[in-house]
């Protein structure tokens, strides 16, 4: 284990039939850091992340949070991460807080803490006008917020954020990184996907860029993005037909 790694994925392997998705996955994520992974869609981000949580079990490899093993010591492991994967299911005949109540108590939390901390959270990311309101009636932008909520309620050491500004409004947008640059001030730890260039290099400190199941290049956003930018490296490394003028002649007719 590496020392203040908050989590480090090493020798990550998940193969589905023919296709290895994940191939032997090496990553250290330091201790109070705001960690990005960019990389082409397909490339083996959310089923590291997934295999990284205990959601997914890998065919090799290991992954720890602080130093416990994901798989050996589930409980444990995860009672100091939070979640927002992508696309997250929800109990949508729950209103916001009856959500965060469920949730809150399924995670061990008495009621009286699991009352406070919702009324905070719902608060901070201004869905108290919405706590009442059915999470089938929420738009994308509340669901990624009352779902930020789940992650934090419990009060988790590190943030696992799977795509968390997908299709979000501005408002929103800016409303969750707010709370996540709080979090990581406080000593948090996140580490999220994205494929939005310009937000990584805004918010991370460091950054991974995986390709074709591995991990092509990961450091300080410095040392990763270079000299040209985090974009002109992501293309360089990721590839693909960048021939804007290829081809196409009938557009411009």
């Amino acid at each position: 284990m590496t020392a203040s790694a908050a989590l480090e994925l090493a020798g990550l392997v998940k193969v589905f039939g023919s296709k290895t998705a994940v191939d032997h996955v090496d990553l250290v994520v330091p201790s109070g850091s705001f960690y990005g992974l960019v990389g082409p869609n397909g490339a083996g981000k959310t089923t590291s992340l997934l295999m990284a949580v205990g959601l997914l079990r890998p065919d090799g490899g290991h992954a720890r949070v602080f130093g416990v093993d994901v798989w050996q010591e589930p409980l444990r492991a995860k009672g100091m991460i939070g979640l927002l994967p992508d696309g997250l299911a929800m109990p949508e005949r729950l209103t916001g807080r009856e959500f965060l109540t469920y949730w809150g108590l399924l995670r061990g939390l008495d009621q009286s803490t699991v009352a406070a901390r919702a009324g905070e959270l719902l608060a901070v990311l201004d869905l108290e006008s919405a706590e009442s309101t059915l999470i089938i009636d929420y738009s994308t932008g509340m669901r990624k917020k009352i779902g930020l909520a789940a992650a934090l309620l419990h009060g988790p050491r590190l943030l696992v954020l799977d795509e968390p500004f997908e299709a979000v409004d501005p408002v929103s947008a800016a409303t969750i990184r707010g709370i996540l640059e709080r979090f990581v001030a406080g000593g948090g730890s996140v580490v999220f996907s994205s494929h939005v260039m310009v937000l990584v290099e805004h918010l991370c400190s460091h950054v991974a860029i995986i390709a074709k199941g591995r991990v092509a290049a990961a450091g300080t956003l410095a040392e990763v993005a270079g000299p040209n930018g985090l974009e002109a490296r992501f293309v360089e490394i990721a590839g693909g037909n960048t021939g804007a003028g290829d081809g196409l002649s009938w557009l411009a007719s």
